[in-house]
């Protein structure tokens, strides 16, 4: 398992509950044992939580291999050989290291993109995915900065909310013109927006950032009108890449993830005079996979929690049969975000051009369920402090609903 995280976790558990006695290497980056990244927005940000809390549950009895500060450069699908370099508390590389494989795991996940046109020296600036960068940013809180979050993404809007609670001075810069369009289109982007506005945070919607102000600190962010909007600490929240950098050559198929199956197989580049096919000793889950799945029938790539679990579970049970005697990964996807007293929860998908209506309850009061719909049938909802709500609609997708769909 080349990834450290709850993937690479499950998918380790998962093996071993299913029967596989042989050696299991588990390979991270991090020189941490896995952890649950989802409190790192908000309840480790605020406190609220110790660091130890995070830390996942793990079987015991797993007998790994653990190989932690580890990174691998290379992978070699002929030799079946992984390239690792093992990180140093002087800073110098390693000499490299090579590992076999008979099967591999990824699960490098993702990381954040940054903004390259931005100055990288000034103090006070930060990203979000590590818990040291966690860590980093509460350390800061401490001395009640005004905060501006760019990128009005669930990570920039969970930084902002909980800063906001803190009683922060808190401004949020997105370059579209609703927050979390993306995930759910521009009429409840706008509804979760007022939730923002209605605490207190200030939203600049539709601008870009060109440049961050200060010396040795940054001091302001400068709009593309050329307003600057002052600021003593920064996060820049502005969606992930997928961490497929060491695949580079080794003949598995990259494109935003790693290409897969509906089985999680990765998929090989395809020959001059074929077409591609799954390879039988390599699988991915989590943030980094992008597979077929079987009832929206496309390629989709998932950064989220509950995806990352389940599609382990499957990833495993496919390298230990084979692509070809194994179950499709077919789970509506399902997560979640809370933002000030906000619980909401999607289930399903959204695309642009979704018809979208409120089938139970109303936006006023912020208790509602949203169906949205697409060729007639029932593809997500967004279900808004309604937790109850939430299984019925995941069933109701996953059986084709027409849509408006009728309520259980």
């Amino acid at each position: 398992m080349v990834g450290a995280s709850l993937a690479g976790a499950q998918a380790a558990q998962s093996l071993r509950r299913q029967g596989y006695e042989g050696r299991l290497t588990l390979i991270g980056a991090e020189a941490h044992l896995p952890y649950e990244r989802p409190p790192l927005s908000k309840q480790l940000l605020s406190g609220q939580w110790e660091r130890s809390r995070i830390d996942l549950p793990m079987d015991e009895g797993l007998d790994l291999d653990l190989r932690l500060a580890t990174r691998v450069t290379k992978a070699d699908l002929r030799t079946r050989q992984l390239t690792l370099e093992a990180a140093r508390p002087d800073g110098r590389r390693s000499p490299s290291e090579y590992l076999g494989f008979d099967g591999l795991v990824i699960c490098t996940g993702a990381q954040p993109r940054a903004l390259p046109h931005l100055p990288e020296h000034l103090e006070g600036v930060h990203l979000l995915r590590t818990v040291e960068d966690c860590l980093a940013i509460k350390e800061e809180l401490a001395a009640s900065p005004r905060v501006v979050v760019v990128g009005a993404g669930f990570i920039g809007c969970e930084v902002a909310a909980t800063c906001r609670m803190l009683g922060l001075d808190v401004t949020i810069i997105e370059a579209l013109r609703t927050p979390m369009v993306r995930a759910l289109g521009h009429r409840m982007g706008q509804v979760l927006g007022q939730v923002h506005l209605d605490h207190g945070t200030k939203l600049r919607m539709g601008t870009g950032v060109t440049d961050l102000t200060g010396d040795r600190r940054v001091a302001g962010v400068r709009l593309d009108n050329g307003e600057v909007i002052e600021a003593d600490l920064v996060v820049i929240g502005v969606g992930v890449a997928p961490v497929t950098g060491w695949l580079e050559g080794s003949g598995i198929r990259l494109d935003d993830g790693v290409v897969c199956d509906a089985t999680c197989a990765a998929m090989g580049n395809a020959p001059p005079d074929g077409h591609p096919a799954a390879l039988g000793n390599v699988v991915a889950a989590g943030d980094v996979a992008r597979w077929w799945h079987p009832l929206f029938e496309r390629s989709m790539r998932l950064e989220h929690w509950d995806n990352a679990a389940r599609q382990a579970e499957v990833a495993a049970s496919t390298l230990l049969t084979g692509p070809n005697g194994a179950r499709p990964y077919a789970e509506v996807p399902w997560f979640w975000s809370n933002q000030y007293d906000a619980k909401l929860q999607f289930v399903g998908t959204a695309e642009p051009g979704d018809q979208v209506e409120v089938v139970e309850g109303g936006t006023d009061d912020l208790r509602f369920v949203a169906a949205y719909g697409r060729k007639g049938r029932t593809v997500g909802a967004l279900i808004l402090n309604r937790s109850a709500r939430a299984s019925p609609y995941r069933r109701l997708i996953a059986q084709r609903a027409a849509f408006p769909p009728l309520p259980e």
